[in-house]
This record gives structure tokens, sequence and C-alpha cells, in this order.
């Protein structure tokens, strides 16, 4: 290969990380500034022009996905295969030594690995044999204590319990689940790093081979590493030990650091030229980005320069300044969205594609308002990473308590809810009531009622079944489904999700995921209130559509649970859209790290949404710059264009509060952002006496459309009522109506067929 080939594509920067001749080197990699290629170009050097052995190089990353990417162009600029090269993740490396060193790890030769649902169901199992009970318990907060201190390096015996805090039961729940895994040959992925790093620790010639077989050991994304990882490679480096110590290249940014949540530290890559400091250190900033343009990169220096402790980078472009970002203040969640899938459509219709398009949020529970006018608007999506808002499963469970509350036929909802949260009914009296109900040819509620009453069930299933029937009949009676008290939608599904006991029961684990399934609920009620306040038109078509083929009839009115449940069921079931469909994606911050696309939509920009009420509860400031970074993150994805969004006001369990704009947008200079909406000052009520008009950009109060604020109004199933906001124009126009008997709605003026 020519020399040439390798160096030629590289800018001034890159090309002294792949050459450089020190014997550590941090590459210091600005997002968009090509840390894959210079990981790449590096290996290709070192194999032609340093005449290093391919398989002597150790190239070490964080997922299969950075891994592939980098074999598969590391075959195409040597021409050569990379099949026996170790380039892999942290995980599969350390699964590859320990498959060939099995009896020096004191492992089974036929060991298997356990994925988390596996670990679980051991430690529920050790949990149970110990008499703990696991209501008071959650097995996944003792998983956690379990993983976190394997990710730390410490067995069971190191741990000091002086830290347990009480939760001594912890600790012999591990010390169980070690034995139980080392008797059976079941290896966790936690216990695949801290098995490796056991073994260069305990034996000591089998390190020796390893630090003689490798010459040269680079690690990607170097920031994310966590406690077990960077001393597995510090002692496999033979750091400070000149004799067997490895030319070491880590390349990561530490303005990306954006999972201290889960064990990464960023202290490593700040700290490595003072760990690494056998031999000549040098350190190399990437700064040139490739990616965004310059007032895109100016923005995010911007905020990112409030970070305190930060290594020194400043992102910069070739490329022109593009436009401005856009800033847009949205009355609020709704309007938000509808102003998000505006632009979309925009985008679309001047011949852009919907995959190059990302709505980014801080929170999951964020997805539902942009997956609600998504689907309204019939523009096909995927939720990145995760599930769509209604396919959930907190979000399924709330929904089956409400599907079976409004029809006791459901069996589906029953088998679901029957014991979540536990209450003591096992499987074998679920199969039992199974199995009666297909005898009698009956329902599974129907056949539950009669066994609990009847002797049917042991005394002790019996007694527990008993219980979830009076749950259900008190639900519907507080809920008043059964006799239309004065509870609306949104405090019905309030009461569901408190009385159930499902906030509790996924909120007990002390983890970010337990938090996001609280969240979830909880906009739930949201979502809730705001299809008791505006409907879903798809819904209403359908419903109209239905009326226009029979007769009035009270039988056919649907109540505010049914037709919610409708609603949440044909926006389910429209389903996520094909891996090879052209489609917009939705994705939390922590999830897009590492993708980019043209146009990027950054929602949710409030104080306590972004940044996390939790970090602005940290007084000693950490968990703030680690938001900080997350939003330098989610800048940094845009390459063509990017709108940021904050609300006026954001409904919180079902409740509207007013909502501060993000400090993070106060720290993007002026001068870079135009802002979209003005704020409407001396507005009538909550919106306003005139609307504001979405395509003209302006706050107006002419008549267009001819429905104007304050005008009666007649819908065929809500009744009289008076109008009181209106937005958008033509096809796109929706009013907000306060009906006598049916409360406020905002419906689409092409769908209602309003009698004016």
């Amino acid at each position: 290969m020519d020399i040439s080939q390798i160096i030629d594509p590289l800018n001034k920067a890159q090309r002294a990380a792949v050459c450089s001749e020190a014997q550590n080197t941090l590459v210091l990699a600005g997002a968009g500034s090509g840390k894959t290629r210079v990981l790449v170009h590096r290996i290709a050097w070192l194999v032609q022009v340093e005449n290093v052995s391919p398989y002597s190089i150790m190239a070490v990353t964080f997922t299969n996905k950075a891994a592939g990417e980098m074999r598969f162009r590391i075959e195409n600029l040597l021409k050569t295969p990379v099949r026996n090269m170790w380039v892999g993740t942290f995980h599969g490396l350390a699964h590859r030594l320990l498959r060939s060193h099995w009896q020096d790890a004191n492992l089974l030769e036929n060991f298997q690995i356990i994925d988390s649902d596996d670990q679980l169901r051991l430690i529920k199992r050790i949990m149970k044999e110990m008499g703990i009970d696991d209501k008071k318990h959650p097995p996944r907060e003792t998983q956690w204590f379990v993983n976190e201190c394997k990710d730390d390096g410490r067995r069971a015996a190191q741990v000091n319990q002086r830290e347990l805090h009480n939760r001594e039961f912890m600790l012999d729940v591990y010390q169980q689940y070690e034995a139980l895994c080392q008797r059976t040959g079941m290896v966790d992925f936690a216990e695949l790093l801290l098995r490796a790093h056991e073994l260069w620790l305990y034996k000591p010639h089998v390190l020796k081979h390893y630090q003689q077989r490798f010459s040269h050991l680079l690690v990607d994304e170097f920031q994310d590493t966590n406690t077990i990882q960077y001393a597995w490679l510090k002692v496999l480096s033979g750091n400070n030990l000149p004799e067997t110590q490895m030319t070491t290249m880590v390349v990561g940014d530490d303005d990306q650091s954006i999972y201290g949540w889960r064990g990464a530290k960023i202290e490593h890559i700040r700290e490595f030229s003072e760990d690494f400091k056998s031999g000549s250190t040098e350190t190399v900033r990437l700064e040139q980005n490739y990616r965004s343009t310059g007032n895109i990169l100016d923005a995010a220096n911007a905020v990112i320069a409030n970070n305190s402790d930060r290594m020194g980078k400043q992102l910069w472009t070739e490329d022109s300044e593009g436009e401005l970002l856009q800033i847009y203040r949205a009355f609020n969640e709704i309007d938000e969205a509808a102003y998000v899938c505006g632009q979309i459509e925009k985008w679309i219709e001047n011949g852009g594609k919907r995959s190059d398009i990302a709505i980014l949020y801080r929170s999951n529970a964020q997805s539902q308002p942009h997956e609600y006018e998504l689907v309204k608007r019939g523009v096909p999506y995927r939720v990145y990473g995760g599930l769509r808002f209604y396919d959930r499963a907190e979000i399924k469970d709330a929904l089956a308590y409400m599907r079976l509350i409004a029809n006791r036929e459901d069996d589906a909802a029953f088998e679901r809810i029957i014991n979540t949260p536990t209450r003591g009914i096992g499987q074998r009296t679920v199969d039992n009531i199974r199995q009666v109900a297909k005898e009698k040819q009956q329902n599974l509620w129907q056949t539950a009622v009669e066994l609990a009453a009847n002797q049917g069930l042991t005394a002790r299933a019996a007694t527990s079944v008993q219980k979830f029937i009076d749950l259900i009949e008190e639900l519907q009676i507080d809920a008043g489904e059964a006799t239309q008290d004065s509870l609306n939608l949104t405090e019905q599904v309030t009461h569901i999700v408190e009385a159930s006991m499902l906030k509790e029961h996924h909120g007990k684990e002390n983890s970010e995921r337990s938090q996001a399934r609280v969240e979830n609920l909880d906009e739930l009620v949201n979502a809730a209130k705001r299809f008791d306040e505006q409907g879903d038109p798809l819904l209403d078509a359908m419903l109209e559509a239905r009326d226009e083929v029979q007769e009035e009839d009270d039988t056919n009115n649907l109540s505010p649970m049914a037709e919610f449940l409708a609603h949440a069921a044909l926006e389910a079931g429209e389903g996520q859209a094909d891996e090879w469909q052209d489609c917009v994606q939705l994705m939390s911050l922590h999830s897009a790290k590492g993708l980019e696309f043209e146009l990027v939509f950054l929602s949710g920009l409030e104080q306590g949404l972004f940044p996390h009420k939790n970090a602005l509860q940290d007084y000693v400031g950490g968990r703030l710059e680690e938001e900080r970074r997350l939003c330098y993150v989610g800048i940094t994805r845009a390459r063509q264009q990017l709108h940021l969004s904050h609300a006026e006001s954001r409904t919180i369990y079902g409740r509207s509060e007013l909502a501060r704009p993000s400090q993070f947008l106060t720290e993007i200079p002026a001068s870079l952002v135009s802002q979209v909406r003005a704020v409407v000052e001396n507005r009538q009520g909550a919106y306003g006496a005139g609307r504001f008009n979405h395509n003209a950009s302006k706050f107006s109060s002419d008549e267009e459309d001819g429905v104007y604020i304050g005008q009666s109004v007649s819908h065929k199933k809500f009744g009289e009522g008076m109008v009181v906001d209106v937005e958008g124009s033509g096809a796109r126009a929706r009013v907000q109506v306060s009906f006598d008997t049916h409360g406020t709605r905002w419906l689409m003026l092409n769908v209602a067929k309003l009698d004016l």
C-alpha cells in the first residue's frame, strides 16, 4: 500500500495522531472530527509503515456496531481480512480471553453467558430461598447492587458492610449468587470483565503472555470507561513497567461523557496523562468538524464552555455558517409537537427524506405528544432504541386495568394484571382459572369470581384472587365508570394509576430505568388530560362515520375511558415503520450519541425537564455538568438545521404548570438564533383574544376559515359550545371549543363538521 493512501485523506491534527511516536497518546476527538478514521488509519500506519503485525494490535471499543464498523474499514483500507485481529468490545474480548483460559480463570470449559433477565431470575430465586420479601426489597435493586460491585472490581468478600446502610441482605444474596454461578458455570456480563481482570492479577504467566503478544493497544470512547474497564486496560498495558509497557493510544471526548449514571468515570480521560506517564506522553486535539454548520458548532461551543475542568477544545468547520438555529416558544407540549410536525412536513414537501430527521428529548416520556401528532398527520416514524409510548410495559399494565374495568370479558387484560403488581397469585392458580374457563366456555373474570367464592382454589389462592376482584370493582366505582359520577377522564386515569400501585411497583428500583417508567405513567395521565381536552381526530372521524350509518342511540355512545382506550389502541395499532421505510427517528438524547441527522429537533428545553430536576438538586454540580454535556451531544447531532423548543406551560401529572426556559438556551449567543415565535403579551385568558398562525409566525385576530374566538358552535356528538382558540389555516386549521356538557376539546375543522 502507498503511504499516501494512509495520510493524504487526513487533516493536520488527524495526521499527527496517526503518526504519533509517543509511548502514550491521548486523542481528544470532538464531535464529528473523524475519530474512527484516526483509529483505522492508525492501525494501517502501524501495519504498513512500522511493520507491526496486525495480530499484535488490540483495539477496544464499546458497541458491537462500532467494532464491526472498525473491522470493515480496516479490511477496506488494508485490503486483507482482519477476522483474527483482536478488534472488539470490552465484553467480546474478555469473553474470547476466558474461553482460551477457562482453567486459569477457574471456570467450567462450557461456561454459559447469561443475560440481564436470566440474572434477575437467579437473584429472585435466591431471595425467595432466603425468605426475603421481594415486595419490601425489589430484586432489581439487589441486581443493581451486585453489578455495581462487579463494575467496581469488588467480590462479595471485599464489600464493607458499613456501606450497606441496613441492607446487609444484599451482601448475603451476592455471596449466594456468586456460589451458584461458580457451581453451575454461569457468567453474567459484569462477571466477564471482572473475571478477565482477575486473570491478569492472579495468573501472571497469562498476563505476561499477552503483554508480549500485543505491542499496541488502542481504545475508543475512553471517556466512557468504568472502574473495572480502566483497571483492566492499565494492567494489560504494563503501565509504569517499561520492560512490558505497550504503546497505548486512547481516543475520547470529555465533553461527550454522558454515562456517569451507569458507572462511567470522566476522571479517567482527565487523568490519563498522569496515570500513563511511563515513557513519552502526547495529547492531540481533533477540533475540525466534518458534520455541522458553523452556527451549530458555535452554539455547541458556547454551551459547553460553561462547564468547568474541561480539557479544552473548540470545534470549527471550513463549511459555511449555515442557517440560524430556530428557537420555538410553544404554548404547551401540544403546540410544541404541532410545530415540530409542521416543520417536518415542510422539509418533506421540499424534497427532504424523513430518515434525515430526528426528534430528540431528555426523557422517553416526552415521545407521546410527538407520536400522537405524527400518527394524526400520517407521518411514518420509529422510536430508536426503544418502544413506542403505548407499547411500553408500564403503559400496557395501566391500560389493562382500564380495559378490565370497562370490560370484564377482556381475558388478555385479566391475565396481564392479575398478579401485577405481585399479589401472591402464582402461575398454577392462573392455569387453573384458565382451564376451568375453557371447560365452562366462559371468560376468566367470571371463572375467577366463581372459584374464589366456591372453594375452587386453595384458601391462600382464593384470598389473593378475591382481593384482586375487589380491587377492580372498587376501582370501577371510584373512577365513576359504574355510576357515571363526576370524575373526568384525567381524574379517572390518575386514580387508577395510583390505586393500582403501579407507580410503586415500577418505581421501586433505585435506577434511571425505574424513574423512566414512573415518568411514563405520569405521562399517561397527561395524555388522558390532552385527550380530554382535544380528543382524537382519527377516532372522531371513525365514530362519525359509524353514526352516519346507524340511528342515533344512546347505547352507541362510548364513555370517556372507552374512547381513550380506543384512541390508545388506534395509536398503538399503527405500528412502527419498517426498518427499510423512510421514516422520522424519535429517540432520547442518550440514544442519539454517535448518530447524526440533517434536521434535528431538540424538544422540552425547560428547567426541571432539561436539565433534569435531579441535576438541579445536585449542589456539587457534577450532574448539572453532565446534563450540559448531554445538551452538547444533542446540538452536535445536527448537520444542517437545528430547532430548539420549549413550552410556556407543560402538563405535569394531569396539571398544566408554568415552565421556565432551560438555562442552556440562555447560554447560546443571540446572534446564532432566530426566535420563531415571540412571547405574546396581554393575552386574554389562557390563549389570548386572537390566535397564533404557525405559517405566518405571528399572532393575529383575523377570522380565516370562518371561525373566530367567542363564536357559538354546535357539534353532532359534543353538543353546544363556544370557540376559545383557533390555530393554523386551511387543512391544518383546528379550534379549541368549550362545550357545555363535554368540557374543552381541540378539533380539526376539516374533520369536526361544526355547525357555525
